[in-house]
C-alpha cells in the first residue's frame, strides 16, 4: 500500500484513501490524492466534504 498519490505524488490521508476506496476501486491499493480525485471527477473540495458527510451518515465503514 502506497502512501503516496499514483498521479501527483502527494502524501494521502485516510481520508484520500476512503475516497478512492470508496469512488474509484473498492480493492484499490494505490490511492490518488482529494486534490487529484476533485479533477478526476470534476468537483470541488467543498463537494468531497459532503460527499463525505453523507457517506459517514448512510453508515459507510470507509468514512466512520
Amino acid at each position: 500500500m502506497s502512501d503516496k498519490c499514483v498521479k501527483c505524488g502527494k502524501d494521502v490521508k485516510p481520508i484520500d484513501m476512503s475516497f478512492t476506496l470508496k469512488l474509484i476501486n473498492r480493492g484499490a491499493q494505490e490511492y490518488l490524492c482529494s486534490d487529484c480525485i476533485c479533477e478526476k471527477f470534476s468537483l470541488t473540495r467543498k463537494d468531497l466534504d459532503e460527499m463525505a458527510e453523507r457517506f459517514k451518515k448512510e453508515g459507510c465503514a470507509l468514512f466512520t
